[in-house]
């Protein structure tokens, strides 16, 4: 017995150490369609042993309880994971963001009045880490519920601003690390330790209502960052070296994905977290200024689509969020692998920001069994578009606008894009001309290689299939 005593403690850093290096293992593995899923499992595995090492290492009271909320915890995460859409995943993303920081948040409560009742003082190293938990955990769990409700339409996906909007967020700032300064001074202070988590929440809505449903795949990882860091803050509360890992690794991550989308956009954090970017108005003209009316629109139907798909060597598809609307990832698989039956090359071009959510067409193509080789990034594929036959251009719309290069006066001046302006032809699948999130109309729709295929992206995307079968 006393043997195993002396050993228990190594054993546990052990543990640790094996779980680091599994999440590590699985981030690396992240970073690639094809591997993805070993990552995830890799990354689930250390997780699963990273919990049963902690509950060796703790003193638990009551097992009971634990295994209660393991169970119910598995049994709501199979059961999202059995039924959320394909479709749905930035808004279940965002949710579990929220939980992140929610649940870091409870932590550094929770110690914080443990250290109150059992001790009758807190060390002020762990008071300030508590106050850290609290603001980060709490601003990430209610900006991610507002972040949710954009993605799913019950808050509207405009930017939502108000008169001194932005003073007032710093008041609100202000206020809570006032709070924090008289909770330290006061330990146990319950007025003032509530106060601050009012304020936290409170931030985290108006902290993200002004920010534009275009611009959510960077809000988003920012969030998924923050909820790392408030992980890894509790870890500190708890003094727990495995969460401070944990926390630090998915931090670090979310935020050079963070980056990455920024520059996607060609735009600064700042200008997508204070620019209130994307009012998604009515057109008011092709980047230049100009009307629409004044611009010759080219429209096309599905035979003349198909045939023109049919006898090209190469098609390259790019979607856009318009195809996630519609759910036509299926039939865009099911377009592709005729056309590839005939003898045609088909790629597929995704651009860094499509969609909702980082990665979020690569999730939607892969649910329909589109193969990883397939799919080219921005920089890969955009140099192959002068020897492409035709752009099949699926429900994206400001990825894929020639102004961004040229037009200064745009707001989308400098992004860089899917240049499908420069292939032989080019077919749009749309609704109508409407705007994409900068609200500005889209150059290439009025290009003399673009052709408009009008109609919804899944029921356009059917005839096209059952004329190139017909062909």
């Amino acid at each position: 017995m006393n043997d195993l005593t002396t050993l228990l403690p190594t054993g546990i850093q052990i543990g640790y150490l094996v779980a680091a290096s599994l999440f590590i293992l699985g981030l690396k593995k992240l970073g690639s369609p094809a591997t993805a899923r070993n990552g995830n499992f890799l990354s689930a595995t250390g997780m699963l042993l990273a919990v049963v090492v902690t509950l060796l290492d703790q003193n638990i009271l009551n097992y009971q309880w634990v295994l209660i909320g393991i169970a119910i915890g598995s049994a709501i995460g199979v059961i999202i994971a059995k039924t959320v859409a394909m479709t749905a995943m930035p808004q279940m993303v965002g949710f579990l963001n929220g939980l992140g920081g929610a649940a870091s948040a409870l932590v550094a409560m929770g110690e914080f009045w443990r250290l109150v009742h059992s001790e009758g003082a807190v060390p002020l190293n762990a008071t300030i880490t508590v106050i850290l938990g609290i603001f980060i955990g709490g601003a990430t769990l209610s900006g991610s519920l507002i972040a949710v409700g954009k993605l799913q339409g019950v808050i509207t996906g405009k930017p939502v601003t108000f008169p001194l909007q932005q003073p007032v967020n710093i008041a609100i700032a202000g206020a809570f690390f006032v709070s924090s300064g008289f909770l330290i001074a006061n330990t146990g202070d319950q007025a003032a330790f509530f106060t601050m988590i009012g304020l936290a929440t409170v931030f985290g809505v108006l902290f993200v209502l002004p920010i534009g449903g275009g611009d959510m795949p960077v809000v988003i990882s920012l969030l998924n960052s923050l909820s790392g860091i408030a992980a890894s803050a509790a870890g500190f509360v708890v003094m727990n070296n495995m969460l401070i890992i944990a926390g630090a690794l998915v931090g670090a991550s979310g935020l050079i994905l963070t980056e990455i989308m920024c520059k996607g956009m060609n735009r600064s954090l700042i200008s997508v977290l204070f620019g209130a970017f994307g009012g998604g108005g009515e057109a008011t003209g092709v980047a230049g200024g100009s009307d629409s009316e004044d611009k010759i629109v080219r429209s096309i139907g599905s035979e003349e689509a198909a045939m023109m798909l049919r006898y090209a060597r190469s098609v390259v598809i790019v979607p856009g969020y318009g195809m996630a609307v519609a759910q036509a990832q299926q039939s865009i698989q099911e377009l592709a692998t005729l056309l590839e039956q005939s003898g045609v090359d088909v790629r597929y071009a995704i651009h860094p920001v499509a969609g909702r959510m980082p990665g979020h067409m690569n999730v939607l193509l892969a649910e329909a069994n589109v193969p990883y080789t397939q799919l080219y990034d921005m920089d890969d594929i955009n140099p192959q578009f002068e020897q492409t036959d035709v752009a099949l251009v699926v429900g994206a719309n400001d990825v894929v606008n020639p102004g961004a290069r040229h037009d200064a006066g745009s707001p989308i001046y400098g992004m860089p894009i899917l240049e499908v302006d420069k292939a032989k032809q080019t077919i749009v699948i749309k609704r109508s001309l409407g705007t994409g999130f900068s609200g500005i109309q889209n150059e290439l729709f009025f290009k003399d290689k673009t052709t408009m295929l009008f109609g919804s992206a899944k029921e356009m995307l059917g005839e096209l299939v059952s004329e190139v079968k017909q062909l």
